[in-house]
């Protein structure tokens, strides 16, 4: 694609990469055919190709206005473009650095401005998210009957496994905590510790990190995402010096973000060459447990039958559908036929919060896509996906690491 960005963008070195990008797209549109929005909306500019050439428009110079907002706003950074490109255009990349363009040539209204704000302040930080959640557990008799189901004392749960093993490890990892996972659906870190246990492998919580920042660089909040890292990044570096195998995550959007570190700090001589060696020991809990010899595990038969959800940032972000899928196939576990898998669920980070509606419709598609073949559980590998799945669904929505947890004969949870 031919580009003429505007000279000041080019001194830059986003509009260095967005040059770059852009002249790798070719128009083909096959891009449109995976597009979660475009196949909703019909409209050339809620699809990938459309907000390509409205992100070239604006760094060429043409007049930004609310309505290129609104349509890069609607993209769920699902990445199934992506998946889908025979060119390798870096979509998401150009997305984040049009979105941080629009954000400093477009103010928004007020409202959206404080919306932002909160999001960027409150959830990025674990005991706020706790705090949050435990006042509406308190708040459960007064909302709807939908909703109450959904919220579950977490502490009273765990307390119900107390059984605790001291299995001998050898092996040490770090097990990343998150913003929002830790704070509301906690077993999964804690299932993830059981079954890593069982393999000799102690996985340890680092207190002083915090959120991946990957919900402030989708809202445009670069800096902040910025900082993020470098706290993280700080808050590893001695256990990672002490020896510490690998980073594990146990959800794939966070993994996507710290895999990306590297490009936050091109310049920085002293992060760069430490994001470069966090990103190469940053591994989603699948890609761990297929590394080990899972089959040897002491599961108890399991008669269910499962639909396995595959998380956008999974598939299309660190390309691990197979590695995933792997896992369930070792185990034998028994898998029902799903359709549509490429598309997103709809949950995309804050999509579900800014993007209501929409978010909805996608939802209800997947639903419909993961229980034709009425399955007894729904597993996914994400926190948002979770959440947002199980607030209209009739089958139960977990997360797949405490399925092979609770099949554990031992029937207990490594304390470290």
């Amino acid at each position: 694609m031919k580009t003429s960005i505007q000279d000041n963008l080019l001194q830059t070195h986003a509009g260095q990469r967005a040059e770059e990008i852009l002249r790798k797209c070719v128009h083909c549109g096959f891009c449109n055919a995976t597009c979660p929005t475009y196949q909703e909306l019909n409209d050339e500019r809620d699809g990938p190709r459309g907000r390509i050439y409205l992100i070239k428009s604006m760094l060429e110079g043409q007049e930004v206005t609310d309505k290129t907002q609104r349509h890069l706003d609607r993209c769920l950074t699902c990445r199934s473009c992506e998946t889908t490109c025979p060119s390798g255009v870096e979509y998401s990349k150009l997305l984040d650095i049009g979105k941080e363009h629009i954000e400093k040539q477009l103010p928004r209204p007020f409202k959206d401005r404080i919306i932002r704000y909160l999001l960027t302040r409150l959830l990025p930080h674990r005991t706020l998210v706790s705090l949050g959640y435990r006042i509406l557990l308190r708040m459960k008799p007064l909302l709807p009957a939908a909703y109450q189901s959904k919220l579950v004392d977490q502490k009273t749960e765990t307390d119900k496994r107390k059984n605790l093993s001291n299995k001998h490890t050898t092996r040490t990892m770090i097990g990343f905590q998150g913003c929002v996972q830790s704070s509301l659906t906690p077993e999964t870190l804690r299932a993830a510790t059981h079954v890593l246990n069982h393999l000799g492998i102690n996985l340890i919580s680092v207190k002083k990190e915090g959120c991946c920042g990957a919900l402030n660089l989708h809202l445009a909040e670069r800096e902040r995402a910025i900082k993020q890292a470098k706290d993280n990044i700080n808050a590893w570096w001695p256990y990672i010096e002490n020896g510490a195998e690998a980073i594990v995550i146990s959800a794939s959007g966070c993994g996507v973000s710290i895999k990306d570190y590297p490009s936050l700090f091109l310049g920085d001589e002293h992060y760069s060459l430490k994001a470069k060696k966090v990103a190469s020991l940053a591994k989603d809990l699948s890609e761990v447990l297929n590394n080990e010899d899972i089959e040897s595990l002491p599961l108890t038969p399991m008669d269910a039958r499962v639909a396995v959800h595959c998380p956008c940032t999974l598939q299309h972000g660190l390309k691990l559908k197979n590695t995933y899928g792997g896992v369930f196939s070792r185990l034998g576990v028994n898998t029902v036929k799903t359709s549509e898998e490429h598309l997103c669920c709809g949950s995309a980070g804050t999509y579900s919060l800014l993007q209501p509606q929409l978010s909805s419709q996608l939802k209800v598609r997947k639903l419909k896509a993961l229980t034709q073949e009425a399955p007894d559980m729904i597993l996914t590998a994400n926190i948002g996906c979770q959440l947002h799945l199980n607030t209209d669904s009739q089958t139960p929505v977990k997360h797949w690491i405490e399925m092979i947890s609770e099949r554990l004969q031992d029937n207990s949870i490594h304390d470290r």
